[in-house]
């Protein structure tokens, strides 16, 4: 898909852009491709930067309620100053990796509602900064979390929406300043247990964590979140019976009764290769500084379309 617009920045005449994505399907850890083509305008232009961001819609909580916005989480310069002459054409050709905790934005080939990533495109000249349209990319499962998520569907859970929220995840080697939340429905025999079941995937190149968060259906209608944790080689993720695993924990939340206070944070391990200890709390602390943009979704146009928010 192509953006082309005349960069308002620097009025009139000014240069106009591309971006062209050549590889706009990725897994977390691979490489966006593609070139990004610039036409001098009515005038000789100093290009002093030409960068890439990816960016995406987040949640961010505060004490008036919620607020959707935009925020960069990767940056990747494609070219340093250079002078574009007049009418003329040029095309950069860019390699951009994709870091490994990217948020998915389909699942066995279907879109996760609520997800909405993009690459912007930004040019510099003569100290004025033009932040141009946003090309939108998808990410795919990993092998190791497309195993995950087949065992939620052999369960008979369903999904329901997905959404980016600032924070951090405690005891987790968070490096982006947000986590990923993809709801589930419970299939019938947990219904009157269970409301929904929220899994997190934090990705490194070496392994994986796998966070689970139900939320219980207390016995006077109250609910109680309770939380799970795996930490595995992506190896071992695929070699997992996640259907058992996924199972078990929730029978063993089940199987529990009374006594618990909402946000209650119960202990779960992976049985075999890398167990853990301690108690898995996931929650948000402070925003990163300066992470949230100051754009708002009413701002990207049809870069949400179809977003009912």
């Amino acid at each position: 898909m192509v953006f082309k617009r005349l960069l308002g920045a620097f009025g009139v005449g000014g240069p106009s852009v591309d971006t062209v994505l050549t590889v706009s399907r990725v897994s977390p850890g691979g490489t966006l491709t593609g070139e990004v083509r610039i036409k001098g305008g009515d005038f000789d232009a100093e290009i002093e930067h030409i960068t890439l961001g990816l960016v995406a819609r987040v949640e961010v909580e505060h004490g008036e309620g919620e607020h959707s916005g935009l925020g960069e989480f990767a940056r990747s310069e494609v070219s340093g100053p250079f002078t574009l002459r007049a009418g003329e054409e040029r095309a950069i050709p860019f390699q951009m990796p994709v870091p490994w905790e990217t948020p998915l934005t389909e699942v066995q080939g279907q879109p996760l509602h609520g997800m909405a990533l993009g690459v912007r495109t930004e040019l510099a000249i003569a100290k004025a900064v033009d932040k141009g349209d946003l090309d939108p990319f998808s990410v795919t499962a990993l092998p190791s979390q497309e195993a995950v998520l087949t065992g939620f569907a052999d369960l008979g859970f369903r999904f329901r929406s997905a959404d980016l929220e600032v924070g951090r995840l405690y005891g987790v080697d968070q490096r982006l300043p947000f986590y990923q939340e993809i709801e589930f429905l419970p299939p019938p025999q947990y219904a009157g247990r269970v409301n929904e079941v929220e899994l997190t995937f934090v990705a490194t190149p070496v392994g994986l964590d796998v966070i689970l968060e139900a939320d219980k259906r207390g016995g006077h209608g109250s609910g109680h979140d309770s939380f799970g944790r795996f930490q595995l080689s992506h190896e071992q993720a695929l070699q997992t019976d996640w259907t058992a695993e996924i199972g078990g924990w929730l029978e063993a939340l089940s199987a529990r009764h009374g006594g618990y206070d909402h946000g209650h944070h119960d202990d779960y391990g992976h049985h075999g290769g890398a167990g853990l200890g301690g108690a898995v709390a996931a929650g948000a602390a402070g925003l990163a500084a300066g992470f949230v943009a100051a754009e708002v979704i009413d701002e990207v146009g049809d870069f949400f379309e179809g977003d009912e928010e």
